[in-house]
C-alpha cells in the first residue's frame, strides 16, 4: 500500500522534520537489532545534514554562458583501467576553459548498480569508486572554480536501484523494514496502468512495487514525508561540499495518484519548486530540470526555474536541414518560453535523437546551423561532449549506448587518446581518425574552431548571454532576431538554404551602424533614413552584428 502521509511541505515548521529524523533514526536502531536481512542499514548515511553556505567564487551570471554535458566514463580516463574518472576530467578542463563553457553538468557519478550510466543509485552521498573519491570530487571542484567554470550534477531522486540497501531491506523485510514505506507498495496487481507501452508494478512476496522506468529502478514514496526529508539533507550533503547546483532528473514522476493520473501530478511540481528553492537558497546555484511532459511549466521559477526544452532540439535539427516550418518553431520559441529553457540539439538519451553528426549524416554546413541556433538564442545552452567535434555514434549497438561512446581525443583508433589500456569500456566513435580534438585544434574552419567563435560572442556580448529576444523575422530559409542588454543590442541573422539569401528589415533606428561581430572580415552595414535596411547572405551563413548607438 502507499501510506498516507501527506507530501512534506518547506511550509511545515522545523520541528516537523526533526521528528522525522528521529523517527527515522528510532526506526532504524530497531529494525537493525531484529533483522537479519541482507542489507545492513549501518551503511545507509541517514543523518540528517545542516546547510553550510560559503560565499560562490564564479562570476555572477555564470549561468548564462553554455554547459557541456559530461559522462565522466567517457570523458579521460586517469589511471588506465578503461574507464573515465574525475581525476580525467579534472585534467581537461584546460580544454574545456579554452571553448568557452561556463558550467559542467555531471551524468551520475554516485554509487550506482547499472556499471554503466548511472541512473540506478546504490548510495546517493558517495562517488562510484571507479570514478574515485570524494577528494578527487572535492578537486575537481576547487580547479573547476579557479578557472570560473561552475559543476552541477545529476540527482536521481525518483527512484533508487534494486540494489540499493533501504529497497533490498524493504524487499527481504516487508513492512517490519524501516524503509518499506519509502518505496510504493501494493497488496495485489493494480489493474490499468501502462507507462510507455510497459506494466510498472513488480510481483514480489512482499506485495507489488512500482516502478516507472522498470523493476530494476523501484520509485520512492514521496507520500511519505521522511523521503523528502531524506533527499533534502542529501542534497544539502553535495552543496556543503561546493558543488553549483544540480540536474534533477525525471521530476514529473515523483508522485502518482492513480492508472490516470501518473504523470506530472500537482504533488510532483509542489515538491520540486521545494527543492530549488533549498538549491538556490545557497549563493549562486542552479537548477535545471528533466521535464519531457511539459517542460515549459516546469521552467518557472516558482517550480523548477529552468527545464530542458524538448521538442525544441527536433526543429533546430530539421531547420539545419532547410525545413521551412522548422525555422519558423525556432524563430517563434522564446517568444512564448522562457529564457530560462536548457536548450540543446543531442544528449545521452537515444529519445531526444541520435548524435547529431548522425541526425546531420555528417554534413558539416548543416552541422553548424544547427549549433549557431542554440548557441545564440536565449536560454543556457547544453553541449553534449563531443558534439563540439564531430563524434558520430557507434553502429551496432543497442539503446543508449551508441551516443556513450569514448571521447576522441586524439586519431587513435584504439583509444582515440581516452585511455592507455587496450580495452576502453566501449568502442572509439567510427570517425575518429577525422574528427577528434587535436585534429580539430590545428583547423582554423573546423567545427571545434565553430564551437569556440559561438561561445566567444556569447561570452563577450552580454546581450547574447542574457539579453532580450525580439522581434523575430523569417522571410524564406532566412531568420533573423534581435537581443538587447542596456545600451547593447546584437542582430543575429542566419540563412538556412542552400541558396544565397536576401533580408529586409523594417523598423529599426535610422542611421545606425551595424558593426560586424561574426565574421569579423564582413563590411559593416547602415540602415537608412527609414530605418531599413537590406543583407545579402551566403548560403548556409551565421552573421553578428552590434548595433552601435
Amino acid at each position: 500500500m502507499r501510506l498516507s502521509f501527506g507530501v512534506a511541505s518547506a511550509a511545515k515548521p522545523l520541528a516537523f522534520h526533526a521528528r522525522i529524523r528521529s523517527a527515522l533514526s528510532l526506526a532504524v536502531l530497531c529494525w537493525a537489532a531484529g533483522s537479519a536481512a541482507v542489507a545492513d542499514p549501518s551503511v545507509i548515511d541517514t543523518r540528517a545534514v545542516a546547510a553550510v553556505q560559503q560565499p560562490s567564487t564564479l562570476p555572477a551570471g555564470w549561468q548564462h554562458g553554455a554547459f557541456m554535458e559530461v559522462f565522466v566514463r567517457a570523458y579521460k580516463d586517469s589511471n588506465g583501467d578503461g574507464v573515465g574518472d574525475l581525476k580525467g576530467l579534472t585534467q581537461q578542463l584546460d580544454y574545456l576553459k579554452d571553448l568557452g563553457v561556463k558550467g559542467i553538468w555531471l551524468m551520475p557519478i554516485t554509487t550506482s548498480a547499472d556499471g554503466d550510466h548511472g541512473y540506478a543509485t546504490t548510495d546517493f552521498r558517495a562517488i562510484d569508486p571507479v570514478y574515485g573519491t570524494l577528494e578527487d570530487f572535492d578537486e575537481l571542484l576547487r580547479q573547476a572554480h579557479a578557472l570560473g567554470i561552475g559543476v552541477v550534477m545529476d540527482y536521481v531522486i525518483n527512484h533508487s536501484a534494486r540494489e540499493h540497501p533501504m529497497f533490498v531491506s524493504a524487499l527481504a523485510d516487508g513492512p517490519a523494514s524501516p524503509f518499506y514505506d519509502w518505496f510504493v507498495w501494493e497488496k495485489d496487481a493494480p489493474k490499468g496502468w501502462d507507462i510507455w507501452g510497459k506494466y510498472p508494478w513488480t510481483a514480489t512476496p512482499q506485495g507489488q512495487y512500482f516502478g516507472t522506468f522498470g523493476k530494476h529502478m523501484p520509485d520512492f514514496n514521496f507520500k511519505n514525508p521522511a523521503v523528502l526529508v531524506y533527499h533534502q539533507d542529501s542534497l544539502r550533503f553535495w552543496l556543503n561540499r561546493g558543488l553549483d547546483g544540480f540536474r534533477l532528473d525525471a521530476v514529473p514522476h515523483l508522485v502518482e495518484n492513480s492508472a490516470k493520473d501518473w504523470n506530472d501530478q500537482p504533488e510532483s511540481r509542489r515538491i520540486t519548486g521545494e527543492l530549488r528553492a533549498l538549491i538556490t537558497a545557497y549563493p549562486r546555484r542552479h537548477v535545471v530540470c528533466e521535464a519531457t511532459a511539459n517542460p515549459q511549466v516546469y521552467a518557472a521559477s516558482d517550480i523548477c526555474g529552468s527545464a530542458f526544452a524538448f521538442g525544441l532540439e527536433r526543429n533546430i535539427v530539421n531547420a539545419a536541414k532547410g525545413d521551412q516550418k522548422a525555422i519558423r518553431y525556432v524563430a517563434d520559441y522564446f517568444t512564448t518560453a522562457p529564457q530560462t529553457m536548457a536548450t540543446f540539439v543531442a544528449n545521452h538519451d537515444i529519445f531526444a535523437g541520435e548524435r547529431l553528426w548522425d541526425q546531420l549524416h555528417g554534413n558539416l554546413a548543416q552541422y553548424k546551423l544547427a549549433a549557431a541556433s542554440y548557441l545564440l538564442q536565449p536560454g543556457t545552452p547544453f553541449i553534449y561532449y563531443g558534439e563540439e567535434i564531430g563524434m558520430a555514434g557507434i553502429k551496432g549497438l543497442d539503446g543508449d549506448e551508441p551516443l556513450r561512446a569514448p571521447m576522441s581525443w586524439t586519431a587513435d583508433k584504439r583509444s582515440a587518446g581516452f585511455t592507455t589500456s587496450a580495452k576502453p569500456f566501449r568502442p572509439i566513435a567510427p570517425n575518429v581518425v577525422r574528427y577528434n580534438v587535436a585534429a580539430q585544434q590545428a583547423d582554423p574552419h573546423s567545427l571545434l574552431t565553430f564551437y569556440k567563435n559561438m561561445l566567444a560572442l556569447r561570452n563577450s556580448l552580454p546581450s547574447l548571454a542574457s539579453g532580450s529576444y525580439e522581434v523575430p523575422v523569417v522571410q524564406g530559409r532566412v531568420m533573423a532576431y534581435r537581443r538587447t542588454l542596456g545600451a547593447e543590442s546584437s542582430l543575429v541573422v542566419i540563412n538556412y538554404g542552400k541558396q544565397p539569401g536576401k533580408l529586409t528589415l523594417r523598423n529599426m533606428a535610422p542611421r545606425r551602424t551595424l558593426v560586424a561581430a561574426y565574421p569579423q572580415r564582413t563590411v559593416s552595414l547602415h540602415t537608412n533614413a527609414y530605418g531599413a535596411l537590406s543583407l545579402n547572405l551566403p548560403a548556409q551563413s551565421v552573421r553578428v552584428y552590434t548595433l552601435q548607438p
